[in-house]
């Protein structure tokens, strides 16, 4: 008898077809950069005639710290989908300060471009997402057009465009001055710009409320109302100019918590935001 998990709909088998009808391939060099392999690992199911939904995920940790392995179990719901995953990693300020990080996903974005009917990526259901910074990062890179600067480093096979069909936010920066200078100050911000020249300048290009714009993919925000790491306001600011710029968006705040981690029952509920928001943009069934 099937048993279901409540609010995220995945029957209790799910684990068992995932772990027979998905393969891995783990660390596949996407860029090359600072005598740095960057790399990022694909789950995909074996049947690979039929292109499937994918997510693109990528990691937070503030541009210095984490990896995709600490965040690779929060795929999983997207598998329950039927998605296909490529888990994303980038240069870290360690190696590289700003905007290595934003230019290493715009180029994962292209190799995905790049790779689509080798792994049955469908191009025309690109989910992205990313906790903190790496919700930042999710925003940039789908917000972004080639025009804006960043893939000169990607050598795509082909000059195109490369889209996003949603981004979901959780609680990333979208404001990056906010948090390297004045009241907000956040160390970690303060680490990836380092002693770069013309912060100021290079902050505002990185801030994600500076690509709002007609055409931008519908935007999910999943953030705390009490978060100090990435302040609140960021995803209220973020909401308020993606219905001004009249952009499909959504902002599922979670009372009275921070920067994470939320209860089991409020995860349930963004998820379920989340899958009804891809369902209404037709890139994953009704959940």
């Amino acid at each position: 008898m099937k048993k279901e998990v409540k609010g995220i709909g995945l029957s209790a088998n799910w684990t068992t077809l995932v772990g027979y009808d998905y393969e891995v391939e783990a660390n596949i060099v996407y860029k090359k950069a600072n005598g740095i392999d960057i790399k990022l690992d694909v789950i995909a199911a074996l049947d690979k005639a039929k292109p499937r939904p994918t997510l693109i995920y990528i990691h937070g940790g503030g541009w210095v710290f984490g990896s995709k392995e600490e965040s690779a179990l929060r795929v999983l719901p997207y598998l329950g989908k039927g998605m296909n995953v490529v888990n994303v990693e980038y240069r870290l300020a360690s190696s590289s300060l700003a905007p290595a990080a934003v230019e290493d996903c715009r180029c994962a974005l292209h190799w995905v471009y790049d790779n689509a009917k080798k792994y049955g990526f469908d191009l025309d259901r690109l989910v992205i997402s990313g906790h903190s910074a790496g919700g930042h990062l999710s925003l940039m890179t789908g917000m972004l057009t080639t025009a804006d600067g960043f893939d000169n480093e990607c050598f795509p096979e082909e000059i195109r465009e490369v889209k996003v069909a949603a981004i979901v936010n959780f609680y990333g920066i979208t404001d990056v001055l906010d948090v390297l200078e004045g009241p907000n100050r956040q160390y970690y911000a303060v680490q990836w710009f380092g002693s770069l020249p013309d912060k100021v300048q290079l902050a505002k290009k990185l801030s994600p409320l500076n690509y709002v714009r007609k055409g931008n993919p519908p935007i999910i925000t999943i953030h705390g109302e009490n978060d100090h790491v990435v302040p609140y306001p960021e995803g209220v600011r973020l909401h308020e100019a993606l219905n001004r710029a009249g952009v499909p968006n959504q902002l599922v705040t979670i009372p009275g918590e921070g920067h994470g981690p939320f209860s089991h029952d409020q995860l349930v509920t963004a998820q379920e935001a989340i899958f009804a928001l891809l369902a209404r943009q037709g890139i994953i069934g009704q959940p």
